[in-house]
């Protein structure tokens, strides 16, 4: 959720330009002050659906205290007074002038429906952006002590809020989000992953038995073109039950053209002759790695989706899962290196329709009918 601001600032009126939902606020709340029975036609919104502290306070004032009289609020101003009594709890700095001026501004109470829509339509926006990037956080937090069980429970409750949204939001066939530049990452280093690769090559090179074992490795999940060309090779020789060794390896990787820019073959020859550890261990180290590198893109990804006021709920939705489905293939072999596939829930037993009475007596009965 998006953080409150502090309860005493008055932020009714802001010093910086306010952004369109500020008046779409103002607009709604000027409505139910005017007309507060108004409030059961609006409905997807709480006081944590605000952008402001005042706002919210004032949401959360006129939900709470019953209802005026009609008759009476025509007449006088003693709901109003109730309002910001209670509501100034947590806004101090809010005045009956400010409530005067909601009142002012609100074009059409009846138009309160409507107002609340847009509201929840930016609460959702704001919700997918708070925690996108939170999972950006997460990946980067090197203080975690298992960062990929960490950061796939963050993408879980990314996926939460997205289901979420679009069970209020329901997405539309085909409007997909405008797509920004995402933010730039922060740069990484690969000195440690480089090492490990090199290391997971060359033991796959001494111990080609165990290519096997991991078959959830793909080529992408290596950081460098050269130890992805290489990692194609030595699969494609263990595929086709063929000798490997370094020089095996290293003409395969000529025959594909990963020699071409720049990479000295004496150099391949003393990387792939350095084994060490086991393939499977080396091999769960880069898909670690892949998936917390997915995991930041994919974030960085949804943040620029929700960060864009243009992108609609419905092409949030979109964007937003889309950006999943990245994350949700890598965590997928992942659970299949570490051996911790979840148990698929049993399906309901499918009701059957009622059929022909299979019991003797009507068998008997239709070879009765069959010999007249």
């Amino acid at each position: 959720m998006p953080q409150t601001p502090e309860p005493d600032e008055d932020d009714l009126y802001a010093s910086a330009p306010p952004q369109p939902v500020f008046h779409v606020e103002q607009a709604l709340l000027g409505a139910l002050l005017l007309d507060p029975h108004r409030l059961g036609d609006v409905n997807g919104i709480s006081a944590d659906s605000f952008s402001t502290a005042a706002h919210s306070a004032l949401f959360a004032a006129i939900s709470t205290l019953p209802p005026p009289d009609p008759a009476e609020h025509a007449k006088n101003t003693n709901w109003l007074n109730r309002v910001l009594a209670m509501a100034r709890e947590q806004a101090r700095g809010l005045t009956t002038s400010d409530l005067h001026a909601l009142v002012q501004v609100c074009p059409w109470p009846r138009h309160a429906p409507a107002y609340a829509r847009m509201v929840e339509a930016e609460h959702a926006r704001r919700r997918l952006q708070t925690a996108a990037e939170r999972l950006i956080q997460t990946v980067h937090d090197a203080s975690l002590p298992h960062p990929v069980q960490t950061v796939l429970a963050e993408t879980a409750a990314l996926t939460s809020v997205v289901d979420d949204i679009a069970a209020r939001f329901p997405p539309r066939a085909g409007v997909l989000p405008r797509t920004g530049a995402p933010s730039p990452p922060v740069p990484p280093d690969y000195t440690e992953a480089v090492e490990e690769e090199q290391l997971l090559l060359a033991t796959a090179t001494a111990y080609p038995a165990g290519i096997e074992s991991v078959r959830w490795l793909l080529p992408d999940d290596l950081t460098l073109p050269l130890h992805a060309g290489l990692w194609q090779c030595l699969t494609a020789l263990a595929r086709r039950r063929e000798p490997v060794d370094p020089v095996t390896v290293l003409w395969e990787a000529q025959q594909r053209g990963l020699l071409g820019d720049g990479s000295e073959p004496g150099e391949v020859l003393r990387m792939l002759a350095e084994p060490a550890g086991s393939v499977e261990y080396w091999g769960e180290r880069a898909l670690q790695r892949s998936l917390l590198t997915t995991a930041d893109l994919t974030g960085r990804h949804i943040k620029a989706y929700a960060g864009d006021p243009a992108n609609t709920p419905f092409q949030l939705v979109v964007g937003a899962r889309r950006a999943l489905a990245d994350i949700g293939a890598v965590r997928t072999r992942w659970q299949h290196a570490t051996g911790t596939v979840p148990t698929p829930r049993p399906r309901p037993t499918p009701t059957t329709r009622a059929g022909p009475p299979t019991t003797t007596a009507a068998h008997a009965a239709r070879a009765a009918r069959a010999t007249r």
